[in-house]
């Protein structure tokens, strides 16, 4: 087989393939037997019609048709591979050129490639994260959010106000014609809490208990959705909202320290760890963004379509799973759909460059992934969702994804390169020793307490 590759654009290759007729022999073979089965020939069992009868009866040019539809996926991919070229599509105008029976076939494919580029020095690169000090305001915004998880709702004799939680129905009519899968009964909602129904909080603020106000507005779910109607609103209670007291006994009932002060450091060690391992994230993510806006690089227009397509078709997914409609979706988003389309597309062509600048850098430094690292990928990622790592990885295997799998891991495992290869500094203008924050985070006392008087001057 012999294969010839004609550049169309830096993205887009032409693909002209010349093969031996004898290389078709074994499509051939499984032609004339496919054809023996589908046909019926007097004297001759199904699948038992001799090749000769065949041509005799149906023509030699139906058995070849058969053969080269069997053949030329195989032999495109077989050109590809030799031809050391990196599809991102489908080929496209696949068309047979030439057939010599006994003597060749020619076919040409267009398929969109990955562009040529030269990868410059990762190392060095300088990246700016967020710092690391925890301060005491922080903590105290932890402390107020357990508290509210330990909350209590008390009932109270005035009307509501932002923050309060009222107990309602609700129902709604168009032209005088109630909507009945718009009633609902007992509806438990803050007020203020912007709700996709337009109008409802601003009705509530200064409702009491067993009072009813009507709004119009415009239903956001159902079948009557983006209609406009009356929406009469019946609050039954009021209440607000008490916080246990931050002290010791807080403490005890929803940790596992018996002092306010044990409970305070618990929270500030777990919030240090966070801000340690989002610098590390931001040093990756920043590094690499750094590398791929040094290199300006065409992108294959099927690929970046389907990239497109594939956000749009999850958006949509997203917002049907909402049960509201298009338009009160983006409105509970604060946004528009021609923003999010466009924020879309851009996010596409980002992801799509960074993802063969990051395949680009795989191949150049021979990255590749071990038992130990996909081991570990499994575990973690089965903590994530919840699952058995040994029921995920039968998961991945039996819908063959473990290369997804093996893919991620290695593109990490390239982003960690960059990352640790690069200059990083944090907002206030110090240092930052990432191998000082990993052996802090894997719990290597000596090194981290090592690393700490360094360090922590720099890290606060």
């Amino acid at each position: 087989m012999k294969t010839a590759v004609e550049e169309l654009s830096p993205t887009r290759v032409k693909l002209t393939v010349e093969v031996p007729f004898e290389e078709l022999e074994p499509s051939m073979q499984a032609a004339y037997k496919k054809i023996a089965q589908q046909v019926r020939v007097p004297g001759f069992r199904p699948g038992k019609v001799p090749a000769r009868l065949i041509e005799q009866r149906f023509g030699r040019g139906v058995v070849l048709e058969e053969a080269i539809n069997e053949a030329v996926p195989k032999l495109y991919g077989q050109a590809v591979e030799e031809s050391e070229i990196f599809p991102v599509g489908q080929p496209e105008n696949l068309e047979v050129t030439k057939l010599e029976d006994g003597v060749e076939i020619e076919f040409t494919a267009e398929v969109d490639v990955r562009p040529k580029f030269d990868l410059p020095a990762h190392e060095g690169i300088e990246v700016v994260v967020d710092d690391a000090d925890v301060s005491d305001e922080e903590i105290d915004e932890q402390l107020n959010g357990l508290r509210d998880r330990f909350a209590t709702l008390t009932g109270v004799e005035r009307n509501a106000e932002n923050g309060d939680y009222v107990s309602m129905d609700l129902s709604a009519s168009i032209d005088g014609r109630n909507i009945e899968e718009q009633q609902a009964s007992g509806v438990s909602y803050m007020v203020g809490a912007g709700s996709v129904l337009q109008g409802l909080d601003d009705a509530l603020l200064g409702m009491a208990a067993g009072e009813t106000k009507a709004i119009d507005t415009t239903l956001v779910g159902g079948e009557n959705a983006g209609e406009e109607a009356e929406v009469t609103i019946l609050v039954h209670s009021v209440k607000e909202k008490v916080l246990p007291e931050l002290d010791d006994e807080f403490a005890q009932m929803a940790s596992e320290f018996d002092t306010l002060d044990e409970l305070r450091e618990s929270v500030r060690g777990t919030l240090r760890r966070n801000k340690l391992i989002t610098q590390v994230s931001q040093a990756r993510d920043k590094a690499v963004q750094g590398l791929v806006d040094q290199i300006d690089i065409p992108l294959p227009e099927s690929a970046l379509q389907t990239e497109i397509d594939t956000r749009k078709h999850n958006l949509d997914h997203q917002i049907a799973g909402s049960g509201l409609s298009r338009e009160a979706y983006f409105r509970l988003q604060q946004t528009t759909e021609e923003d999010v389309f466009s924020e879309l597309e851009e996010s596409s062509r980002k992801a799509l460059k960074t993802g063969f600048v990051i395949d680009k850098l795989i191949a150049q430094e021979e990255i590749g992934v071990n038992e130990a690292e996909l081991t570990e990928f499994v575990v973690q990622r089965a903590a994530q969702m919840g699952v058995e790592p040994n029921r995920l990885a039968q998961h991945l295997a039996d819908s063959n994804q473990l290369t997804l799998a093996m893919m991620e891991v290695v593109r990490t495992k390239a982003g960690s390169i960059v990352g640790d290869a690069a200059k990083v500094t944090d907002e206030s203008g110090r240092e930052v020793d990432l191998k000082a924050i990993y052996a802090e985070l894997s719990g290597d006392s000596d090194e981290a307490a090592e690393s700490d008087e360094e360090t922590e001057p720099a890290q606060g």
